[in-house]
């Protein structure tokens, strides 16, 4: 990963956590988690490219210039967190299954293609055109997408341990479980 890219990639985490952060506070943020230093002008050049991108946006106030991220921004960070290290699948079965039901227009196709882009990648496996199912502990990743996307009828989440004995069947097989 470029040092430009870790850069925007540790922004949009931070912002993440947050609805809006101060500049002077984010640099802190950066200074104080992984590197020692981190030069400003990078900082400053990885913020532009992700404005730039509608990632997030800069607000100005009469103290400080704060950024916070926006629809797309937050979309990317949901992705990050699939992509890091850290979002290991726990593979160890907790006896739960998670199914998530998605419903939305067709002009909304783009973020419909976004979530099942980002429901694959947590191992989710479609069932039938908007059934999504998964043994895997992603539940609470899908929530905050639910609530920060404003999903409130689009998007049902399920966690139930009880399916018939066909469903299962079928399901430990695609699952190796």
């Amino acid at each position: 990963m470029s040092r430009k890219s870790d850069y925007s990639n540790k922004i949009l985490k931070i912002l993440g956590q947050k609805t809006a952060i101060s500049l002077p506070e984010l640099e802190k943020q950066i200074n104080t988690q992984e590197y020692s230093q981190s030069p400003k002008y990078a900082i400053t050049r990885s913020l532009k490219g992700l404005r730039d991108a509608g990632l997030i946006e800069q607000i100005p106030s009469p103290q400080n210039e704060y950024a916070r991220l926006t629809k797309e921004g937050r979309k990317k960070m949901h992705s990050l967190e699939l992509d890091s290290h850290t979002a290991i699948i726990n593979t160890s079965w907790d006896g739960f299954w998670r199914i998530i039901l998605l419903d939305l227009p067709e002009n909304r196709k783009s973020e419909r293609e976004s979530l099942r882009y980002l429901l694959k990648k947590a191992g989710f496996v479609c069932l039938k055109n908007s059934a999504w199912i998964s043994p895997y502990p992603f539940e609470h990743l899908f929530t905050n997408i639910k609530k920060d996307l404003n999903l409130t009828t689009e998007m049902i989440i399920i966690v139930t341990q009880f399916l018939d004995e066909e469903t299962k069947k079928v399901l430990f097989e695609t699952f190796g479980k």
